[in-house]
């Protein structure tokens, strides 16, 4: 069982590259129990659209 340092470690990496088939299932099993790590996750990923939609204005 992953830990929520673990968590964020792979949801990190998850968002470069693709992940393991083990490590998307440890992670999954953890957002289905930690909303503290879904929230985290909802919060990079708004994020993540946010710089992607300022780098296509700010390249225009």
């Amino acid at each position: 069982m992953l830990n929520c340092k673990q968590a964020a470690a792979l949801m990190s990496q998850g968002m470069d590259k693709e992940l393991g088939m083990r490590q998307k299932m440890s992670l999954q099993m953890h957002l289905m129990m930690c909303s503290g790590c879904r929230n985290f996750r909802a919060q990079m990923e708004f994020l993540r659209q946010g710089c992607q939609k300022f780098s296509r204005k700010e390249s225009k």
